[in-house]
């Protein structure tokens, strides 16, 4: 896989995305309001460490930032970085659509 748009390597931004806790953490962020590990972790069957984890692993792909408040660390969804992977996604579908009318073009020829 090639870097994306502004050089970006989409391959750790899709690698974190691949794992459904993950996806659905970013899902729970993605209105822009910060949370703690604690709001992100009531009500579900994970404990705090395992979301801990799971969020280390979004922060270091890009997808969310954590910043202190407190004692307490707030993580939110980095729109950039989701913008990112839309762009990298959109050229992949770009590059599809291209072969398929050179192919379409080819047949019926």
């Amino acid at each position: 896989m090639t870097p994306g748009a502004g050089g970006v390597d989409p391959v750790p931004i899709f690698a974190a995305l691949g794992d459904r806790t993950r996806l659905a953490l970013l899902s729970r962020l993605a209105d822009g309001e910060p949370r703690s590990i604690a709001a992100l972790s009531s009500g579900g069957p994970l404990t705090r460490q395992a979301i801990t984890k799971h969020l280390r692993v979004l922060e270091e792909a890009g997808l969310v930032a954590s910043l202190r408040v407190g004692r307490e660390s707030r993580f939110a969804a980095r729109r950039e970085t989701v913008d990112q992977a839309r762009a990298y996604l959109d050229g992949v579908s770009a590059q599809w659509d291209d072969a398929l009318a050179r192919l379409k073009a080819h047949v019926e020829d």
